[in-house]
């Protein structure tokens, strides 16, 4: 019996080698595709605004008369919205003070300090991902 359990492990430790071999390319391919689905997001986040233009134009294989005239609609309604955003601040900012009016009138003066911190991260997070 112990010259079959003798025979036994060297078979037994090659297949753990074996073994240990298939893991390790398993994780080392699956930190390369993670490390490739990171990288093509920074790249898309990395883009600038004429960036991403030129890659929707080669996408939809625009001639260069197409591409000046979609740059003049985008542009036009780029104006178009921010004179509807400048219209709309002022009664924007008067909602924004009733909500906070009614909101301090419900909670406590720490919970009311709290509510002012998350909001704020949030509005910087926003404007982080609006610069990029």
């Amino acid at each position: 019996m112990t010259r079959a359990s003798e025979v036994d492990t060297p078979s037994r430790n090659k297949w753990q080698i074996r073994g240990a071999a298939i893991l390790i390319f398993l994780l080392g391919f699956t930190a390369g595709m993670l490390a490739l689905g990171a990288y093509r997001a920074w790249a898309r986040r990395a883009a600038t605004p004429s960036d991403r233009f030129e890659q929707f134009a080669t996408r939809l294989q625009l001639d260069a008369d197409q591409k000046n005239k979609v740059q003049q609609i985008f542009g036009d309604a780029r104006e178009q919205l921010q004179a509807l955003r400048k219209e709309s601040e002022p009664r924007v900012n008067d909602v924004r003070q009733q909500t906070d009016q009614r909101l301090q009138q419900v909670l406590t003066t720490d919970q009311w300090q709290k509510f002012q911190q998350m909001r704020d991260e949030m509005r910087g997070r926003r404007l982080q991902n609006r610069e990029r």
